[in-house]
């Protein structure tokens, strides 16, 4: 077995980076917009699927941008700092999320500003993530603090999957360089996928999509509040949470081939989802996330349209199913 991670392939290497050690991503690319006034809190909860006015500063919050039919159009991340609000969402809700701000703002004391281009992300992905900075935030997940990397002034962001990292664009390349000097490595999308994967953590544009409510993929115990006041397709959400059931829900999945994403999924020759994502894990094996109907239960076995493949359904995340790959 090799024993260094010198001695490993580099996907090897990159996974061992990512699930033992820290890894390091840019993610720059994902869309990013900030809001400030004295009513940018009011107004972005009046948009906004969860209690943003509830926020302090040092504080954040997972939230969604719906339709009136309760389906989701972003996925979005909230900071609260002492003089703004910052958001950030995946680059393909961007538009949606930007529009939306736009039009609804009118009446409120709250500018909109495009960030997109002026600021980095860089993302630390695993247990040693927070060794590489000198100052971390608390450990509740969108918790963020400033602080410092090579000279230059960052805010970091607890994740599930360790440490964000948002800079000066210009910035980037220094900040960049500091964390692989402090111990950082290098690792690939096609890494930060696998673990994301791994985690059941759904992804807006892959596991989620303008057809895709929050409790459907699960995230409605983090993004939405069933107590604050009235925002876009709260009642459609609502209702499904104190009246209804899903339809779909987010599963894991376990082939025992390999298969393509967007495969359809049947079980007794009833077509009940397509895989939205599939990796190869080097701790699990072929895995991956899917949106399946409600009836389909963690350890049924459904065929994979037009192969040979099976994929067993498991529970998320793939950690605390306890079947690792043999």
């Amino acid at each position: 077995m090799p024993s260094t991670l010198e001695d490993l392939s580099p996907p090897a290497r990159e996974y061992v980076a990512a699930s033992e050690e820290a890894g390091l991503l840019d993610r720059s690319e994902r869309g990013k917009l900030s809001l400030s006034g004295s009513d940018a809190a009011a107004f972005l909860d009046s948009v906004l699927s969860n209690d943003i006015a509830a926020l302090a500063p040092g504080q954040g919050a997972d939230a969604t941008l719906l339709t009136h039919k309760g389906r989701m159009l972003a996925e979005v991340r909230v900071l609260k700092t002492d003089e703004e609000l910052l958001l950030d969402t995946e680059r393909v809700a961007l538009q949606a999320l930007f529009d939306a701000l736009h039009q609804f703002r009118i009446g409120y004391r709250a500018e909109l500003h495009k960030r997109t281009l002026e600021v980095a992300l860089l993302s630390l992905v695993g247990p040693k993530s927070d060794s590489l900075l000198v100052k971390t935030p608390a450990a509740e997940e969108f918790s963020h603090v400033a602080s410092e990397v090579a000279g230059h002034s960052v805010r970091v962001v607890r994740t599930l999957l360790g440490l964000d990292v948002f800079c000066d664009a210009e910035d980037r390349e220094a900040v960049w360089s500091g964390l692989l000097a402090a111990g950082a490595l290098p690792v690939g999308e096609a890494t930060f996928e696998g673990i994301r994967i791994e985690a059941g953590i759904p992804r807006y544009g892959v596991e989620m999509d303008e057809t895709t409510m929050p409790q459907e993929a699960g995230i409605n115990e983090r993004a939405v509040s069933y107590s604050k006041g009235c925002y876009i397709g709260q009642e459609t959400v609502a209702r499904l949470y104190w009246k209804g059931k899903p339809n779909r829900l987010l599963r894991g999945l376990r082939f025992s081939k390999p298969i393509e994403s967007g495969a359809l999924l049947r079980q007794n020759e009833r077509d009940v989802g397509s895989v939205a994502s599939i990796t190869a894990s080097p701790r699990f094996g072929l895995i991956g996330l899917a949106l399946l109907r409600r009836e389909v239960e963690p350890g049924d076995i459904l065929d994979v349209a037009d192969t040979t493949s099976l994929a067993t359904v498991v529970e998320l995340p793939f950690h605390a199913t306890g079947a690792e790959r043999r």
